[in-house]
């Protein structure tokens, strides 16, 4: 099985913490070069100078607020200027918790242009070098939710079940390049997000931050919380050359506990 990445160049997004930080390791373990984007240059310096390189690749970041699609691009195209860029991995936090009706128009738009509107400037950014080379990977870490809604998470919900049709339309137009798109969906994964939803709904529920672990862990086949790096091995092997049939798919990495084929 072909999972060598060496001579390829990676874009990884929200690559300071949990499922994007730990992409970033496992694509540079395979030998990937990566670029790293986040917002905060002081925790990019220092996973930068973390990342394997066992080839002796060069890794680099790019400063970027997502809440500002036209300062990314701007970036993109003075970053990138030089790079073919063979691999994508869109990540970006997720929206506040909260009903669907309750939220405000600005929480929908605000997290269309986080995660929609980014994720469109970075494809047509790095598409052409894709396209040249003849490879290309587009990975959108999303949610189980474009398959089961997830109570209490509505802007969340609306915003990833566009991002999975957006991602499946651009299958069907960048497949004949040799460009697969696909989506991996996290369940439980131990990050920052988790924790801060846990508590939530643990201040919601009136219940400790445990209880509601528990009642989660009791939803799950698998039994546990996955480790961040589960979902990144999952990312990992879709960027590989072993995956270049599979394209235009929802993965679920959630232990078995979403209900739906």
């Amino acid at each position: 099985m072909d999972l060598k990445l060496d001579g390829k160049n990676a874009v990884v997004c929200g690559s300071t913490q949990g499922i994007g930080k730990a992409s970033a390791y496992e694509l540079a373990l395979l030998g990937a070069d990566i670029t790293l984007i986040a917002r905060d240059e002081k925790k990019l310096k220092a996973v930068v100078k973390d990342l394997p390189t066992p080839l002796g690749q060069k890794h680099d970041y790019l400063v970027a607020d997502f809440n500002f699609p036209e300062s990314l691009q701007s970036g993109l195209e003075k970053h990138f200027s030089r790079e073919t860029f063979h691999i994508l991995i869109n990540n970006t936090g997720g929206p506040a918790p909260g009903n669907a009706f309750d939220a405000k128009s600005d929480e929908y738009i605000k997290a269309f242009t986080n995660h929609l509107l980014c994720n469109q400037v970075l494809v047509q950014a790095l598409v052409p070098g894709m396209k040249k080379s003849q490879y290309g990977r587009i990975i959108n870490i999303i949610s189980t939710s474009v398959k089961m809604p997830i109570r209490g998470l509505g802007v969340s919900n609306t915003i990833r079940g566009a991002v999975a049709n957006w991602a499946k339309t651009l299958s069907l137009e960048l497949g004949p390049f040799g460009i697969t798109v696909n989506n991996v969906l996290p369940g439980a994964a131990m990050t920052s997000r988790m924790e801060a939803l846990m508590k939530n709904r643990a201040k919601k529920g009136g219940k400790t931050v445990e209880d509601v672990r528990r009642d989660m862990i009791n939803e799950i086949p698998a039994g546990r919380i996955a480790d961040a790096s589960e979902v990144a091995a999952a990312v990992a092997f879709l960027a590989s050359p072993a995956a270049g049939y599979i394209n235009g798919i929802n993965l679920p990495v959630d232990g078995g506990r979403t209900g739906s084929l």
